[in-house]
C-alpha cells in the first residue's frame, strides 16, 4: 500500500498565519503539523510517500523532509497548482498510485493515541475503507448514517439534522480503482471535486467499510487558530506527562526497523542542539540499552 499526505488548501481560516506558509507547516507545539499525518503514516508500516501541495509551500515540505531516504522511506511531490477539492489528490498521484492500494492522510489532520490506522492498513483487502469519530458537533463534518447493525447506508456532508454523531475524519483507504472513480467525478456547487462523492459511490457498490475509531483515540481537525492552540496544548500535556513524543517520524522510522540504530545516531547527530535533538537522544540510549540486553 501506499500513502498519500494531501498538504493542500488556501488555509483561510487559519489567516493571517498562513500568509506567507502554509497550514500544515504551522507549529503544532514543537514540531510543523505536517509531522503528525507523516508519523501516523510511517506507524503504519507506510514506505511509498506521495505528498502533494501547491508549488510554493511544496518546495519548503521539500526542504524540511527531503527525499525520505534518511527515515528510510520515498518521498514523491506532486504540484497542486489551485485547490480543486481533496478527491483531486488521486487526479494528480494517478502515477505514483498505479496498481496499487493507498491511504490519504489530509495534512491538517492529527491522529493520535493508538494503533487503529496500523490495523485498518494491515486488513484491508479492497474497495474503500473510511474512519468514523464520535463528535459533540457533526454538523460540521461529513456523517455517516448506520443501520440496525452498524452497517454504513447513507453519508451526508455537514447535515442540518444530524443523521448521527459520527464524523469522517480525514483520512480514507481505497483501491486502486478510485482513480477511474475521481475522473468520473462531477465538481459540486462550489467547484470542487469532493472526496464524499467517491465515499458514495464505494458505499453505491457496497464496498465501502467503516473502521470506528477506539474509545480514546485521538482526532484533531487542525482547520482554524482555535483547534490550532487545543492541538498544541494537547500534545504539550501528553509529552510532559508520559516523556514521550507525539508526532516525532525519526522515532517511529527506528520502530519501524526502517533505518538501523546507526543511522538513526548519525540522524540525530546532523540536528542542532535542543529539545527535540535531546529527545532523539534518549530514544537511542534507551534503544542501545535494549540491544546491549539481549546482545
Amino acid at each position: 500500500m501506499k500513502a498519500i499526505i494531501l498538504a493542500g488548501g488556501t488555509g483561510s481560516r487559519l489567516y493571517p498565519l498562513t500568509a506567507a506558509i502554509g497550514k500544515q507547516l504551522q507549529a503544532v507545539y514543537d514540531k510543523p503539523l505536517i509531522f503528525y499525518s507523516l508519523t501516523a503514516l510511517i506507524a503504519a508500516k507506510l514506505r511509498e510517500f506521495c505528498i502533494i501541495s501547491d508549488p510554493n509551500n511544496l518546495s519548503l515540505i521539500a526542504r524540511l523532509l527531503g527525499d525520505g531516504r534518511k527515515l528510510g522511506i520515498s518521498i514523491h511531490y506532486v504540484e497542486q497548482v489551485q485547490p480543486k477539492g481533496v478527491a483531486e489528490a488521486y487526479l494528480l498521484a494517478e502515477n505514483f498510485i498505479g496498481s496499487d492500494s493507498s491511504i490519504m492522510i489530509l495534512g491538517d489532520n492529527i491522529f493520535s493515541g493508538g494503533n487503529d490506522i496500523s490495523k485498518a492498513v494491515e486488513n484491508f483487502k479492497d474497495g474503500g475503507s473510511i474512519f468514523s469519530y464520535r463528535v459533540n458537533n457533526p454538523e460540521d463534518y461529513g456523517v455517516i448514517k448506520f443501520g440496525a447493525n452498524m452497517e454504513p447506508l447513507e453519508i451526508v456532508e455537514k447535515p442540518t439534522l444530524p443523521v448521527s454523531k459520527f464524523a469522517i475524519p480525514g483520512a480514507y483507504i481505497y483501491d486502486s480503482t478510485v482513480v477511474a472513480i475521481a475522473k468520473n467525478l462531477v465538481p459540486s456547487e462550489r467547484g470542487e471535486l469532493e472526496i464524499t462523492d467517491i465515499n458514495r459511490a464505494y458505499l453505491k457498490k457496497k464496498a465501502l467499510t467503516v473502521n470506528h475509531l477506539s474509545r480514546g483515540y485521538v482526532w484533531i481537525d487542525v482547520g482554524t487558530s482555535k483547534r490550532l492552540h487545543e492541538a498544541a496544548s494537547y500534545v504539550e500535556m501528553i509529552e510532559h506527562r508520559q516523556g514521550i513524543k507525539i508526532g516525532c517520524p525519526e522515532e517511529a522510522a527506528l520502530v519501524r526497523g526502517f533505518i538501523s540504530l546507526d543511522q538513526f545516531a548519525d540522524l540525530v547527530k546532523s540536528m542542532p542542539t535542543g529539545d527535540y535533538r535531546k529527545y532523539l537522544e534518549t530514544v537511542y540510549e534507551d534503544h542501545q540499552g535494549q540491544a546491549e540486553s539481549t546482545a
